[in-house]
C-alpha cells in the first residue's frame, strides 16, 4: 500500500517526565493546533508509524503529548527527533490566496519581468509578514505581501510571480 501524501507539522524535541511524555516543536500556525490531529505519524527510521494521540496540552511556551504505546522516559527518548506528520487530506481546505508553507518550498520564483530569482528555501514569519528565503544566485528575503510583492502562485507550475527588483 503507498504511502500517503505526508505534512510535516513538527517534531519531538524531548522527553517530559517519566512516563512517556514527549515536548514537541510545533509547525503549525497556533502552536497548540497540532494537538488537533490524531493520529499522528512520526517518522521512525525513515517509516512513518501510526501513534494515537492519547493527551497534549501547553506547557509553559511549549507543547507535551503521551502517545499511545509510548509508556516511559526509555521509550519516549527514543523518538527524540523523529518528525511528526498527518496525511494532507487531513488538513483543512485553504481559500483563495492561502497556501500552506510546505507547498511553497522549492517553487521558482520569477520577476513580472520574467527574470529567475531562484527557488523558495524557506520561510519565516516576522511581526509584519512573513517573508520568503530566494536562492539564486544569492540568497534574497521578500516579503510575503499578496497584491504588492507576490503576484501570483500556481501550485501546477510551481511557480511564483513577484513585482521585485532583481538588483534588490
Amino acid at each position: 500500500m503507498p504511502q500517503p501524501d505526508m505534512i510535516t507539522l513538527g517534531k519531538v524535541s524531548g522527553v517530559f517526565g517519566v512516563k512517556g511524555w514527549v515536548k514537541v516543536f510545533s509547525h503549525t500556525e497556533r502552536r497548540e493546533a497540532i494537538l488537533e490531529y490524531n493520529p499522528w505519524f512520526v517518522q521512525i527510521g525513515g517509516k512513518w508509524k501510526a501513534c494515537k494521540l492519547v493527551n497534549g496540552q501547553v506547557q509553559g511556551k511549549g507543547i507535551v503529548a503521551q502517545l499511545g504505546g509510548v509508556a516511559d522516559r526509555d521509550a519516549a527518548e527514543k523518538l527524540v527527533g523523529c518528525a511528526i506528520a498527518v496525511p494532507r487530506e487531513q488538513l483543512r481546505r485553504l481559500g483563495q490566496d492561502e497556501y500552506y508553507w510546505t507547498d511553497l518550498m522549492g517553487m521558482e520564483v520569477i520577476t513580472s519581468g520574467g527574470m529567475s530569482l531562484g527557488k523558495v528555501d524557506h520561510l519565516f514569519e516576522t511581526g509584519a509578514n512573513d517573508v520568503l528565503v530566494v536562492q539564486g544566485e544569492r540568497e534574497r528575503l521578500l516579503p510575503w505581501i499578496i497584491g504588492d510583492v507576490i503576484k501570483s502562485v500556481s501550485l501546477d507550475e510551481k511557480r511564483i510571480v513577484v513585482d521585485w527588483d532583481a538588483d534588490f
